[in-house]
């Protein structure tokens, strides 16, 4: 069995980024790093908080064999972990931004969404491919996402499963900046500001 962690975390210029780390399996959002996610978040004073990920994904969402592995009662349980933990985020007094460097898929755009801000990469991807398997997201993002791009756009990825780049992200709202390195590039805007990175 392999237990390696599926989350680094450090404290850089005050700021406290938590980036997943399997990058050899598109960092899903399993239940195991739900659950250390939360405590991360929980536990911290930092308050900035910067989301990134590793290699080219920021994350893939849930872990489809924990997925196909659900029935009727648990189903609602893993939901509910999801649900709640983004709410946690988006509710959250911190400055919360997602540094997208890559793929940002189904669960994981939601924990984007979550963010108060969304800074991506040129390569970044955004979709969430629940249509093409049946099933939709129960992580928030159904309530999410259209408050921030609009209802039609919204149900075009929810229904169709589109992926959208980050060209078409930004004209749409869905991210506010694009990067060429966005982690690097927001934790040398804290240092320019001191105290804070601009909203």
């Amino acid at each position: 069995m392999n237990h390696k962690k599926p989350i680094e975390f450090e404290v850089k210029e005050q700021v406290a980024v938590i980036r997943f780390i399997r990058p050899e399996i598109k960092n899903p959002l399993s239940v195991k790093t739900l659950e250390e996610l939360d405590r991360l978040f929980t536990a911290l004073t930092s308050q900035t908080v910067i989301f990134t990920g590793s290699g080219d994904t920021f994350a893939s969402g849930a872990n489809l064999n924990e997925v196909s592995g659900l029935n009727e009662k648990t189903a609602r349980e893993f939901g509910l972990r999801g649900q709640r933990l983004m709410q946690k985020i988006y509710h959250s007094d911190k400055l919360t931004i997602a540094a997208i460097n890559g793929f940002c898929i189904g669960g994981a755009l939601d924990l984007a969404l979550s963010c108060k801000r969304r800074v991506a990469s040129p390569n970044a991807v955004f979709a969430h491919p629940g249509a093409r398997l049946g099933i939709i997201t129960g992580w928030s993002g159904t309530q999410l996402l259209p408050r921030l791009i609009g209802k039609k756009k919204a149900l075009e990825m929810f229904l169709t499963a589109k992926r959208v780049d980050a060209k078409e992200a930004l004209e749409i709202g869905l991210i506010d900046e694009i990067s060429g390195n966005p982690l690097e590039d927001l934790l040398a805007n804290y240092r320019a500001n001191h105290s804070s990175i601009n909203l």
